[in-house]
Formats: structure tokens, sequence, C-alpha cells
């Protein structure tokens, strides 16, 4: 079955562009396209895609209220926000909006089309610069709260087992399964039972909401930006 994807972008050549990879892969069909964020809140509950590919700076509504809209609602399709590189603030707005991954305009298609399986299986994804600007931006200090309700998260941590803990902390260093596995001398399936069992205790909808919760939290602690090459 392909996957139903929604193109959100102002400027009409991006999108028809991006609606033009999409579509050409046998798995994934563009079930509308739309100019600002008001319209695609609209498709998005009418066309029910499996993802949506948003744009931030848009008339009307931008993508980042968009997002958040989309992904308050039940059965909300995953939002994949594509922006430019200079574009520092966005990413940790984008994400605390729903979104499920970030990357910049300037990607591969091919990045683009792994980004959008990626984020409907369920997981999420962050362009290698994101995730650098995510962790400098904890390693300064200016991190605050991932969303309302945070006071309570230490006592659902302690749910956790001790490997999910270190299942945790590494996927917020931005490790991949395969990675913590080779880390913890356990299987990627291992790994995999751990990331599922974390995310449903802690009420998480996904690895970037456990990343940024685990920097919150002190459960892992950023180097100093520039002390390391992520």
């Amino acid at each position: 079955m392909s996957l139903r994807v929604l193109v959100v972008d102002d400027q009409g050549i991006v999108r028809a562009g991006f609606a033009a990879v999409i579509d050409a892969e046998d798995d994934m069909t563009v079930v509308g396209e739309a100019a600002d964020g008001v319209t695609a809140v609209v498709l998005a509950a009418e066309l029910a895609p499996d993802v949506v590919v948003m744009d931030v700076r848009m008339p009307e509504m931008d993508g980042i209220a968009a997002t958040r809209i989309i992904t308050g609602r039940e059965n909300a399709p995953r939002v994949l926000v594509l922006t430019t590189f200079d574009l520092d603030a966005y990413v940790f707005d984008a994400l605390r909006a729903g979104a499920s991954g970030f990357l910049l305009k300037d990607v591969h298609a091919a990045e683009l089309l792994h980004g959008i399986r990626v984020v409907a299986g369920g997981e999420s994804v962050l362009a290698p610069s994101a995730t650098r600007r995510l962790i400098g931006h904890y390693a300064s200090g200016a991190g605050t709260g991932f969303h309302a309700g945070t006071e309570g998260r230490p006592r659902e941590l302690e749910s956790l087992t001790d490997s999910q803990r270190n299942v945790l902390a590494l996927l917020a260093s931005g490790l991949n399964n395969a990675e913590i596995a080779g880390e913890l001398g356990i299987t990627v399936g291992t790994v995999k039972s751990h990331v599922n069992a974390l995310l449903r205790k802690l009420g998480l909808r996904d690895r970037v909401q456990a990343t940024i919760l685990a920097y919150d939290l002190g459960i892992t602690r950023p180097n100093p930006p520039g002390a390391d090459h992520l």
C-alpha cells in the first residue's frame, strides 16, 4: 500500500519539485499540496495522509503552528519539517510542536524519500546539523522544558529498567539502533524492544521526544559546542 503524502510549501516550484520526486516512487503517492499552513490543516483532515512534508515559513499560518494543530488530532499523520539551513530556532520549535523529523531543503532526493519512510514507520529523523544545534542548545544551558508535564517525568523514569535507561541515554546521544546494540553488546531486536518499552512507559511518541526529554532531565549530558564532531 502506498504511503499517502501531503506536500506543504509556499513556493510553487519547490512544492512541485518535492511532489514530483515523491510521486515517482512506487510506494508513495502525493495526495495533495498546500501553499500555507491554513490549507495544510484543512487538507490533513480531509485527505488523511500518512506523512505531511511541511515547510516552516509560509503566509496565513506558519508550519510550526500548522504542525501543532495537525499532530494534536486523533490518528494524526507524521510530520516531516523541511526548511533552510540558517533557521536555528525552528529546529526546537518544530520538534516541540510535534514534528517527527527535521531535514534541510537542500537534502538529496534519496534522503528526503528515506526521511518520509522513516517517519511513516514510526521512527524519527534529524538532519546532522539539526542534531548538532540541538545538542549545542542544551550544552549552552538554553534548553527549557520539553512540554507541560515535564515535572512529572522523573517519577515515570523510575519505571524504566537499567537497560532501558542506558538505551535512552545512547539514543539521545544520536546513536541509531545498530550503534546502540554495539555499545551495549545486545542485538538490534533487543534495542528496538527497549526503545518501544521506554517510549510507552514515558508516554512519548518517538525518539525525537525521547531525546529532548533526556536532555531536559539531565539523563544525557551534551559536550560543549565544538568539543566533538557529531
